[in-house]
């Protein structure tokens, strides 16, 4: 049998300390690197990032000796390692893509997808990329020629660490079945967080989206409407394309919300009715009341049910006085109808809430012009255009009142 050799630590740690300062400056260059590749992302992930110390280093040294009694060299690829953490499970594939496209995978890993259901283990993605060469010029020669990235969600790096603690670094691991359970029970748990959370993600980004579009068709009609009686402007017609809004047994308020938008968005203004009332029936809390009466003032308001908006506009603001959108929706029904001292008081119960409001300006602005008080309209669109300089619509109504005032 071949006699094993044993290393020589001291002659191994001095050839690591040599490069361990080089290995420092490449690895919060390639940190810098990601952190400017991932600048536009919405979800922010965060980033760890480490060299190697000699301690770790020599125990994995010694591992891989035991594992593979070959007598060659262990080649350790771990020497310089990046962690990307991440918000959510569809994050975990935008960074994977943006990182082949920034830098050179040499090797890529699924930890953990070959478990069943019945084990426990952490997963993760690992990816070794070459350190690029710009680099490598610019720091000079580490020792190494590849780097380690791991891509995991916060759930999964959470339950890396304790097992980390737990199992790799415990002097023995559970065997006895009630324990096993226990960390595939914990293991499970936090998978199924990570998936109900990106279930939640998922909805909310189709609730904004449909809300996005509310808000658009609002504001288009009170453009149409308001702006035309300054600019002699016809107004424009809805768009009707015969949407059939989902039924189903929608049950939970989530479920009708989203179903009252989809009908809003598509013009079915009667249907968002509908779905806007069976949630006021269910005697939702104040904050939730609040703002479905104020989404079904709003679609009131699209089919010109002006007495039925102010309505649900005023409920609104009674279960919400911190609503100011309530307040200023209120005003703009009553524009429309050409109520303009009540329009001039609602934006500026709107104002006394949030004074940060260049619309909420601009359109007490309006309002005080059709009242024929000039000077407080002139005031109103310049506090506009502070807010939001690049305001064509303001602009345009500032140099109506600067004729209008001949100044």
């Amino acid at each position: 049998m071949k006699k094993l050799e044993l290393p020589n630590r001291d002659a191994l740690e001095a050839e690591y300390e040599r490069y361990a300062e080089i290995r420092t400056l490449i690895t919060r260059d390639l940190r810098e690197g990601l952190e400017a590749a991932f600048k536009d992302l919405s979800s922010k992930p965060t980033i760890k990032s480490r060299p190697k110390d000699f301690y770790s280093f020599f125990k994995k040294y010694l591992r891989c000796l035991k594992e593979n009694r070959n007598g060659e060299k262990p080649l350790i690829t771990d020497l310089i390692g990046l962690r990307i953490i991440c918000p959510f499970l569809e994050d975990l594939a935008v960074i994977e893509e943006l990182i082949k496209k920034t830098c050179q995978v040499v090797e890529l890993e699924r930890k953990g997808s070959h478990y069943s259901f019945k084990e426990f283990g952490y997963e993760s993605t690992h990816l070794l990329i070459q350190i690029p060469k710009t680099i490598l010029k610019k720091r000079g020669d580490c020792g190494c020629e590849v780097a380690e990235i791991q891509i995991r969600t916060i759930l999964q790096d959470a339950w890396a660490e304790v097992e980390h603690e737990l199992v790799y670094k415990a002097e023995f691991t559970p065997f006895d079945d009630p324990m096993k359970r226990k960390l595939a029970a914990v293991n499970a748990s936090l998978s199924l967080a990570d998936t109900i959370f990106q279930e939640i993600r998922t909805y909310q980004r189709q609730l904004n989206g449909e809300l996005e579009k509310r808000r658009n068709s609002f504001y288009k009609k009170i453009e149409e409407v308001s702006d035309s009686f300054l600019f002699d402007e016809k107004p424009g017609e809805n768009d009707q394309d015969g949407f059939e809004v989902p039924q189903g047994n929608a049950a939970t308020i989530d479920d009708l919300l989203l179903n009252a938008l989809y009908a809003h968005n598509k013009n079915q203004f009667g249907e968002a009715i509908r779905f806007y009332s069976r949630i006021l029936e269910i005697n939702p809390d104040n904050a939730v009341s609040s703002l479905i009466y104020k989404h079904r003032g709003m679609a009131n308001f699209a089919q010109s049910k002006y007495a039925d908006a102010i309505d649900d506009f005023t409920r609104a603001l009674e279960l919400d006085q911190k609503s100011y959108k309530a307040a200023y929706y209120r005003g703009m029904v009553h524009s429309v109808m050409q109520n303009y001292a009540e329009a001039v008081d609602d934006f500026s119960l709107s104002l006394g809430i949030n004074p940060y409001q260049p619309f909420c300006l601009y359109r007490r602005g309006q309002a005080h012009y059709h009242i024929e008080d000039y000077p407080k309209a002139l005031a109103d669109c310049e506090a506009a255009l502070v807010l939001d300089p690049k305001s064509e619509p303001a602009r345009k109504f500032q140099k109506l009142l600067l004729n209008k005032l001949k100044m």
